[in-house]
């Protein structure tokens, strides 16, 4: 197949009001060029219904019918997601009929992963056949369904284009992809046929609630208040003795699986430097794992801008760690890339999920086709 251009969408679980807009050109299995990346901001009508929508999701917990919320939900941020990719579309001098496929996340609202007696579930809003209506294009969505329904983690899913990257960036099999969204994620590639991808823990949504809930803003800018902080090492201790921590992958994380509780009862910066040292060490903990420790991270995502988290890397976790910058690649973009990626892979027909990154029995198919 004849390399294509395709949109990837992403809202993470932190919703911090913006749709990431990104548009690469691939065949699905090499990156042939990264075109424009843009946050386009929802309405706040929609981040406040999302807000509402998440709260009731947690409390529903896919026990019974789905509350009434998540319907209207769907459709404001299918509509919303619609409208931001024509106008991305057509900003950067092309028209939809420009572009092969967009490739739908939409919002994860619940995510339980599986237990030896149950299978995993997962809930992303978001109505793939309502975008392909209003956009005249073809929609991949719903990516992380079928996995689960085979046994699978569901996440992560990005393992396949961070292993792309790497390749394409000739990795020797020591360097992995760290993602720090509302969850960390890893990916390692062995340089060769292998790679294997988990969530390491949280990243920076507890930290995130932690400073919305003292009324101190949506985040901990610049990671001053990690900072200026002292972490209670022995409390952190007995959170690193947290089981899902030591378990072996593959394994997958809820936004909510670790929260803000962590640091209850702690000052703003005391409670952030802890909630920050968490998440690097948690990451350590994970390197750990592997079948061999990789020499360098390379950091994706709105983490990366915390410099306390990342000085935190460095020391807690013991390893180099660099911006996905120095790649050449967008840290910003790379979720909303993988999902443009994603999504030519599910027109084409090839795996998304595979045994080494959710637990699947064999490299699957996933994502539905919409138009």
């Amino acid at each position: 197949m004849e390399p294509i251009w395709a949109v990837g969408l992403m809202t993470g679980t932190v919703l911090d009001g913006n749709i990431d807009v990104a548009l690469i050109k691939t065949d699905g299995e090499r990156i042939e060029s990264f075109g424009p990346y843009a946050l386009m901001p929802y309405e706040q009508s929609v981040r406040t219904l999302l807000e509402k929508t998440l709260a009731e999701a947690r409390t529903w917990n896919f026990n019974g019918p789905e509350p009434s919320i998540f319907r209207e939900a769907e459709e404001a941020l299918s509509r919303a997601q619609s409208a931001a990719v024509r106008e991305f579309v057509e900003a950067n001098g092309m028209t939809m009929a420009d572009i092969g496929i967009v490739g739908f996340h939409g919002q994860t609202v619940l995510h339980r992963a599986p237990q030896k007696d149950r299978l995993g579930q997962t809930r992303q809003l978001g109505d793939g056949e309502l975008m392909s209506s209003l956009l005249g294009t073809k929609v991949a969505y719903d990516f992380r369904s079928a996995d689960m329904r085979a046994g699978g983690q569901g996440a992560p899913l990005s393992a396949a284009y961070h292993a792309a990257l790497l390749h394409q960036a000739d990795a020797s099999g020591d360097s992995a992809i760290l993602n720090l969204g509302g969850v960390a994620n890893i990916t390692w590639w062995d340089g060769g046929e292998n790679f294997i991808a988990f969530d390491t823990g949280p990243a920076n949504a507890p930290l995130n609630d932690f400073v919305k809930s003292l009324g101190l803003g949506d985040m901990d800018y610049d990671g001053a208040l990690g900072r200026a902080g002292k972490v209670d090492e022995a409390r952190l201790s007995k959170l690193l003795e947290h089981p899902y921590l030591s378990a072996p992958y593959p394994k997958s994380l809820d936004r909510f699986d670790f929260t803000a509780s962590m640091a209850d009862g702690l000052g703003a910066e005391d409670g952030a430097a802890l909630l920050s040292a968490f998440t690097a060490s948690a990451v350590g903990k994970a390197l750990d794992l592997l079948p061999r420790r990789p020499k360098k991270l390379v950091v994706s995502g709105g983490g990366r801008h915390n410099p306390t988290i990342m000085a935190m890397l460095a020391e807690r976790a013991g390893v180099e760690t660099t911006l996905a910058e120095t790649l050449g690649w967008r840290g910003d973009a790379v979720e909303a890339e993988c999902f443009a990626y994603l999504a030519v892979r599910v027109l084409r027909g090839l795996p998304i999920s595979f045994p080494a990154t959710t637990g699947v029995p064999a490299p699957m198919q996933g994502g539905r086709l919409a138009g």
